[in-house]
């Protein structure tokens, strides 16, 4: 299974987590697969990216609290939310270490594919900061 079909996976979880919190974690990651012609039940980079940032849930919406200059994270749109939440675990967080290029093309594709018309760009912008602030 590709990378990108592993964030979207993630990304469809982590949206219906959002909403159900309560709702039991393997079938969100079942229903987020659904209709994928993968026929795969189990992507293990989707678990760990999803697994990750629900683990560092609170210091990534900490950090985009600081990025996102008037927006609480509760107020971002959902996809948008989850969409940062993801690439901010891959850049910062990740056991596998993700080129925050990479990490960040992948989040504004997602943006464009789930979001706003405005989201791309909205991701894009915070993440430009995340990337700015954390260069080394």
């Amino acid at each position: 299974m590709s990378r990108r079909l592993s964030r979207e996976i993630a990304l469809k979880t982590l949206f219906m987590l959002d909403f159900t919190p309560d709702a039991p974690l393997q079938e969100a990651i079942v229903t987020a697969q659904e209709g994928l012609s993968s026929g795969t039940t189990q992507d293990e980079y989707a678990s760990i990216l999803i697994q990750g940032t629900l683990n560092n849930r609170l210091a990534i919406d900490t950090e985009l609290t600081k990025l996102a200059n008037g927006w609480t994270v509760e107020r971002m749109a959902t996809i948008d939310r989850n969409v940062l939440r993801l690439s901010v675990y891959e850049i910062l967080y990740g056991e596998e270490k993700v080129a925050p290029a990479i990490a960040v093309n992948e989040a504004v594709e997602l943006a464009k594919i789930y979001g706003t018309d405005e989201s791309s760009k909205f991701v894009n912008g915070i993440l430009g900061k995340l990337v700015k602030n954390h260069a080394s």
